[in-house]
């Protein structure tokens, strides 16, 4: 078992893909492996957030003793990299391909991100916390990569243009799974949150003159349609921007 004080010693390298585990000897439990274990974690992740997995409701969902999961790793650490990487397996690398217009690719990859981090609100904590260099991850990073090498970038720009893209994707995810989130919490749905939410700003005396500028705007976004029309509308729309900032980037030759 990795303990954490020898982690924290290279805090670099600590990560479930770095790490040579010794084989453990025998037969771990009857009916469990680490696929499992990590399907489980998930299911427990979406419901309850990070703050809601324990090794010991983990044991219990699965119906064995705590000890029994060390079989397969070493830490919750272990099990929450195991899991993002995992969740990473929903964006269908393999199917976007490294075929066609960079655009549609671009466009595919960040459409298919924004939904994973929306089906798994979890995972926005995540980025940065862990290195992130499981399979799948890498294999969408690569996809990524090779979108972005296609718009014609010199070398030293594609890093910019690749954060440009997807950080705003990682936000926009973010915010719109919290809100999500935040809607469920409260027993509405979105439209539903949303509507009073607005409403209730808007008739409060203190916000009245503040607001008075964004009138127009507000009004705009309440008549517009469903809160999934607006998540949907605003994002293709800001990836559009994006996307035409590349190709101006590349016609100047920066």
């Amino acid at each position: 078992m990795v303990k954490a004080a020898d982690r924290a010693k290279d805090p670099a390298r600590s990560s479930v893909w770095l790490e040579d585990r010794a084989p453990r000897r025998g037969s771990g439990p009857a009916g469990l492996d680490r696929d499992r274990i990590v399907a489980a974690a998930i299911r427990m992740l979406d419901e309850e957030g990070l703050n809601g997995l324990s090794m010991r409701k983990l044991a219990t969902e699965l119906g064995v003793t705590a000890m029994s999961l060390y079989w397969y790793v070493d830490t919750k650490d272990d099990i929450i990299e195991y899991a993002v990487d995992s969740v990473y397996a929903e964006v269908d690398a393999a199917a976007i391909g490294t075929d066609g217009d960079w655009r549609d690719r671009l466009r595919a990859l960040a459409l298919e991100y924004r939904r994973m981090l929306v089906r798994h609100p979890w995972m926005s904590p995540c980025a940065g916390k862990y290195l992130n260099i499981g399979p799948n991850s890498i294999a969408v990073g690569a996809r990524i990569h090779e979108a972005i090498r296609d718009t014609g970038l010199p070398m030293h720009r594609r890093p910019s243009a690749m954060s440009a893209v997807f950080q705003f994707v990682y936000g926009y995810g973010t915010i719109e799974s919290q809100f999500q989130r935040r809607a469920a919490e409260a027993g509405m749905s979105q439209d539903a949150f949303y509507g009073e939410a607005l409403k209730a700003f808007r008739d409060d005396a203190q916000f009245i003159e503040a607001l008075e500028p964004m009138t127009e705007l507000l009004d705009e976004r309440a008549s517009h349609g469903s809160v999934d029309d607006i998540w949907d509308r605003d994002f293709a729309y800001a990836l559009d921007v994006l996307v035409a900032g590349i190709e101006v980037m590349v016609a100047r030759g920066e």
